[in-house]
């Protein structure tokens, strides 16, 4: 019997799940196990697929769905439900059920760059990677500020961050995908002058491994993470609820 997996996002020309779970397949020798990109133009065109594809056992969630997934679900896990975003699904007799484990990928990496410390932090971006970065920031008592290129009452401008701001969060977590391969150019529009060794900045990004961000931190004496722990974290934590019984 045939075991499907996959991830639906756009665009998903480089994905790390769908060389990840290849290798896995192939080294653990599941030679009836696939993992496929399914790239969507719109998240409207999931029920098809999931109807087209009958041994379809489950399935990751990336930019730009993480928050569109859920009105088409069954049910959310009770973590995806207060996240408000989810990045793993799970397919069984027919019924979709939307998991978070970009949370538990963040949380262990997180503590692994900051030990025992729990500095103010501020998060770039407001999608839906954003989202279980802050759920995790809460729960370990860091407080944190948003920032976003549109800013509204929980979020300020990047034009807004002065020297002041920028000390007093030594955290920065880009929860964004710029600086994301090809375009490894990109960068978060921050005043790096202003970052120093008391700094730890995380890039959720993990393609380029030095994105612009973390090169421009560094340069200034920061500590930094990119997302590869992240993203195997959260790809074995899919993949135990896959098989979950």
């Amino acid at each position: 019997m045939a075991h499907l997996f996959g991830i639906i996002g756009r665009p998903l020309g480089h994905s790390f799940s769908a060389r990840y779970f290849g290798e896995k397949f192939a080294a653990e020798g599941l030679d009836d196990h696939s993992y496929s990109k399914f790239e969507l133009s719109d998240i409207s065109e999931l029920p098809a697929l999931v109807a087209s594809h009958p041994d379809l056992r489950g399935f990751n969630v990336t930019i730009p769905y993480k928050q569109q997934v859920i009105p088409l679900l069954d049910a959310l896990s009770p973590e995806a439900e207060r996240i408000g975003a989810v990045n793993c699904v799970k397919v069984e007799n027919g019924r979709l059920t939307g998991y978070n484990t970009d949370a538990l990928g963040f949380r262990n990496s997180l503590l692994e760059l900051l030990g025992e410390e729990r500095p103010a932090a501020l998060v770039l971006g407001t999608g839906g990677a954003s989202k279980a970065v802050k759920y995790i920031l809460a729960q370990e008592g860091i407080d944190f500020l948003n920032v976003s290129r549109t800013p509204g009452p929980d979020a300020i401008a990047y034009r807004d961050l002065d020297r002041q701001t920028v000390q007093s969060h030594p955290l920065i977590v880009n929860a964004t995908p710029l600086g994301t391969y090809p375009a490894v150019e990109g960068c978060p529009d921050l005043p790096y002058r202003f970052i120093g060794p008391r700094h730890r900045l995380f890039d959720l990004v993990y393609n380029p491994p030095l994105t612009a961000f973390l090169a421009r931190g560094r340069e200034r004496g920061a500590r930094i993470m990119n997302g590869s722990r992240m993203l195997i974290d959260q790809a074995e934590k899919s993949w135990e609820i896959w098989n979950a019984r």
